[in-house]
């Protein structure tokens, strides 16, 4: 979900107001208040305080702080959701149960679309979500889920199995595999009766 040129270039030529910068990463962005002065927000974010993606992780390895810029604003009467990751994340190999290291380095532009009406002001490659499918929280404020929209999509760029491309599965063997012992064919013996009848 890599964002245009076009769109890339008006999220940096934005003059919006920039919004309180603050140390951890804000689980929401009041709509109500930013959405049309618009909201910048940039820091470190651990892979661990993603909840969902937390249960993917590794416990192997270190899992190091990934880089997030974001910046909501208005272009067209619609309102966009535009952010930059920079960073990896430490899974484990399908195959071989070792931890294989997964880039997340990408841009992403979604379009915030009031309705199904508003799809029309949006180019076809432009990934867009509806308000109301998003908000799900009921509160005085609209408050868009920022936190949950970045988790989602990392947990679309990360594959659902990770595979090195030159590993071997691993097998485990615990104990010794029992040698089976020749066993007598139960049928010789009617055989040898047979021959006696």
């Amino acid at each position: 979900m890599s964002s245009t040129p076009e769109s890339k270039s008006s999220v940096l030529k934005s003059d919006n107001k920039k919004a309180p910068v603050s140390a951890s990463m804000p689980e929401h962005i009041s709509l109500d208040k930013w959405a049309d002065s618009g909201y910048e927000w940039a820091g470190e974010v651990s892979p661990n305080s993603f909840k969902r993606l937390n249960a993917t992780l590794t416990t192997e390895r270190e899992q190091s702080n990934t880089q997030i810029s974001a910046n909501l604003y208005r272009r067209n009467n619609v309102l966009h959701l535009a952010f930059t990751l920079d960073g990896e994340v430490w899974l484990t190999c399908q195959r071989c149960l070792q931890p294989i290291n997964i880039d997340l380095s990408d841009d992403y532009d979604i379009a915030l679309l009031e309705n199904d009406s508003q799809v029309r002001l949006v180019n076809e490659e432009q990934d867009y979500l509806i308000l109301d499918e998003v908000i799900t929280e009921k509160s005085p404020e609209t408050l868009l889920p920022f936190k949950k929209l970045v988790e989602d999509e990392i947990l679309l760029k990360i594959p659902m199995a990770p595979k090195h491309d030159d590993c071997e599965m691993t097998v485990e063997q615990f104990g010794e595999i029992p040698e089976e012992e020749e066993t007598e064919n139960p049928f010789a013996a009617l055989a040898s009766l047979k021959g006696k009848l």
